[in-house]
């Protein structure tokens, strides 16, 4: 499996997406199979003279304050980037966000907008943000815990459904659970909230929650569902929601034709297990099928077609090393009954909002797979041949932002959420 670069082979540092302690500093070698190797540091120097050490120490601390006025990371409200098929004007729509998490279209064109602190909100075509709605369930608003994706019903033009996922607090700790409500966007409110699944473990900790939420093309919905970081090895029990995708019909029950119905021992809403956190998913848009990524420890981020009943690896099979030493997670990077990646990338470039694009504004783009990035703070736009991916671009890097969420409009235009600074983006042609 040909692994993917990033411009930087630096690891994660202690704001890693995983919330891992691991030295950003550290000089290291990745090789296309994912391993690390320590490359051997300088030579050793005589010690310059003192005052010729300050005077070199001022001058890069001038300049560098220098390049950063010049060159830093664009804040502006819009900005114009080059990409390999042309310019692009990056529009900020709406701003004032906390941590927003994730966003759907409402047939009149505005968003409900979700903040991982737990307020949904509306933000209209002019991109004025609404007041919280109301109704929404307490969260467990901790680590990367919190409100996470909305989605809304496919026959939300009649029955005014809506789904969404959150850590829900436990008495024991929490997990990932998603709920079903009536939207009244006018009054912003939701009304009849019901959850309609919940793992079923609820350990402590705050990390590794998932989740997105994909509705398939017969109604049934898919939520995935991070393995809690700490509880991996339960990411191969078939007994366990951890570390999986399940499918579910709109009222929370279980379609007859998911792959372990009837199964001994094994939960009948799975569709696929050894999944780390996933935090991208979408339909194929020729093929319906689903396809998602997911975040790798220390490299070994990938993407997947997430087929019925095929298992996916986690922990036991991964290109990702261990945090802070490197070492090797499992028993390697293949193994026959594993389903290989479409792709991985190491180092991690900690994806997370994907989209197929299938509009009219940017034809050059037609068919493209668009990922965010929050570590490297970019969009990934991969070309495909089929189910291959033959070539990658990265764009948005004069932005230096989280990129939460990926999603094409009803107006054929690519919208971004941008966590960092709490924006919401639109990509125009320049």
């Amino acid at each position: 499996m040909p692994a993917i670069a990033p411009p930087s082979s630096s690891l994660c540092g202690p704001s890693s997406p995983c919330g891992a302690s691991v030295c950003a500093d550290e000089v290291v070698n990745v090789s296309s199979r994912g391993a690390l190797r320590r490359l051997p540091g300088p030579p050793s120097r005589r010690a310059a003279p003192a005052w010729r050490t300050l005077r070199l120490r001022a001058l890069l601390v001038g300049s560098l304050m220098a390049a950063t006025l010049v060159s830093g990371p664009a804040a502006a409200r819009d900005l114009i980037v080059r990409t390999e098929t042309g310019s692009v004007k990056v529009t900020e729509v709406a701003s004032g966000l906390k941590n927003p998490w994730s966003l759907a279209f409402l047939p009149d064109g505005r968003m409900l907008v979700t903040e991982r602190p737990g307020t949904m909100r509306i933000v209209g075509r002019d991109g004025m943000v609404s007041a919280p709605i109301a109704g929404v369930p307490e969260v467990h608003a901790r680590g990367q815990g919190g409100l996470l994706d909305v989605a809304l019903s496919p026959d939300f033009a009649t029955d005014g459904l809506i789904v969404f996922s959150y850590a829900e607090p436990t008495a024991k700790g929490a997990r990932t659970a998603v709920a079903r409500a009536l939207l009244d966007a006018d009054a912003l409110r939701l009304e009849d909230v019901r959850r309609i699944f919940a793992q079923n473990e609820d350990p402590s900790g705050s990390h590794h929650w998932g989740s997105r939420l994909v509705f398939a093309r017969d109604g049934t919905l898919f939520v995935t569902l991070g393995d809690r970081f700490h509880q991996r090895e339960r990411a191969q029990a078939i007994d366990s929601h951890l570390g999986k995708v399940v499918r579910i019909a709109l009222d929370g029950s279980v379609p007859a034709d998911n792959p372990l119905v009837g199964r001994a021992g094994a939960l009948p809403e799975i569709w696929s297990w050894g999944h780390r956190n996933v935090q991208g998913a979408a339909l194929h848009p020729q093929t319906g099928e689903l396809w998602t990524h997911e975040h790798g420890p220390q490299g070994g981020d990938e993407i997947n077609r997430t087929r019925a009943g095929l298992n996916y690896g986690w922990p036991e099979v991964t290109y990702g090393r261990e945090y802070v030493t490197g070492r090797t997670i499992g028993e390697g990077e293949t193994r026959a009954g594993v389903e290989a990646p479409v792709l991985q990338f190491t180092p991690s470039i900690a994806p997370s909002g994907m989209a197929f694009y299938t509009g009219d504004v940017f034809p050059q783009w037609k068919g493209s797979l668009f990922v965010g990035a929050l570590k490297f703070q970019l969009l990934a736009r991969l070309v495909l041949d089929g189910e291959r991916v033959v070539h990658e671009e990265r764009m948005l890097t004069e932005l230096g932002r989280r990129i939460r969420d990926v999603r094409q409009g009803p107006d054929g235009h690519l919208w971004l959420v941008d966590e960092t600074e709490g924006r919401i983006l639109r990509l125009d042609p320049a």
